[in-house]
Formats: structure tokens, C-alpha cells, sequence
């Protein structure tokens, strides 16, 4: 889904059980000024392993600086007991994900996580776009296509 920049709505804040390759927790108030790629995902997700991680990765070796941010957010809603903080840094390790990685903070009673709840995310992967000023910008369910990605990123970092 594509808002228009008139449209464009707020943020919701992340809300992160434990971080990853960051040395201090991330907000996206703290990110502001920068443009946020926020890949959700789960490791045990096929697309995700294969094409949103990668994907990822690659913007953050070859974009991300002070004016972008690549941000992954571990969101389990399902297979709850295989996909625990201690695999989740295997797979980090393993895949050689260098850029930050929070892990969704759980319900608590095996449902949807607080940040997938707030963006109203369909499943992973998940892309979310939002802008220096902090708006949603961009909220895509599925695979999103580098040359897609890529015009909507220099859109985004054209803005000022």
C-alpha cells in the first residue's frame, strides 16, 4: 500500500523486546531526519530468508549513512518456541546481517506482536518506508522488487 506524501500519517513507534547490532536501543523519534527502511520478518519464512533479508542487507552496504537507516524487525506470530532471541543470533550470525535487528516485543499470549499490531502488518516480509520527517510513507505486505525499491528510496531521499 502507497500513501500519497499529503496522506502520509505518523510512525507508530517500535516497540522492541531486545536489539541486535545496535549498541544502544533505537527509536524512530532518534532516527528522525533520516529515511527509515524497516524490513519485518521472520527467520523461519521462506521470503524473507531468500529475497527481504538479503534485500536488505544489500541497502544497508550500499546506501545506509547518515541520511539512511535499515532497520529489521523480527516479528513471530507463529512457531513461537523455534524462533527465541538465542536462534534469532544464530541466524543474524550465520547470514552475516550487519545492520540493527530489534525483535518485536510479544503479546505474551502467543498472538500478534506490539509492532506488527501497530502497523496493522499483514504477515513478513513486511517493508515499511517512512520519511525524514517521520511519516509512514510506504507499507508494503510481501517481496517488494529492488527497482521498486529503489525509485521509492530516491524519492524519499530526494526529499528535504
Amino acid at each position: 500500500m502507497k500513501r500519497p506524501a499529503d496522506a502520509a500519517l505518523p510512525a507508530p513507534e517500535l516497540d522492541v523486546a531486545q536489539w541486535f547490532n545496535a549498541d544502544a536501543p533505537l527509536t524512530l523519534a532518534g532516527l528522525r531526519g533520516k529515511v527509515v527502511l524497516l524490513h519485518a520478518f521472520q527467520m523461519l519464512c521462506p521470503a524473507c530468508v531468500r529475497l527481504a533479508m538479503p534485500q536488505a542487507q544489500q541497502v544497508h552496504e550500499q546506501f545506509a549513512g547518515p541520511d539512511l537507516a535499515v532497520v529489521g524487525l523480527h516479528t513471530v506470530f507463529e512457531h513461537h518456541e523455534a524462533m527465541q532471541p538465542v536462534s534469532l543470533a544464530a541466524y543474524i550470525h550465520e547470514n552475516r546481517l550487519r545492520f540493527p535487528i530489534a525483535v518485536d516485543r510479544p503479546d505474551g499470549h502467543g498472538g500478534i506482536p506490539a509492532t506488527m499490531r501497530a502497523y496493522g502488518m499483514q504477515g513478513t516480509p513486511t517493508l515499511i518506508l517512512i520519511d525524514r520527517q517521520g511519516r509512514l510513507r510506504q507499507h508494503a505486505f510481501g517481496h517488494v522488487p529492488d527497482l521498486a525499491l529503489g525509485a521509492a528510496l530516491g524519492t524519499l531521499l530526494a526529499e528535504t
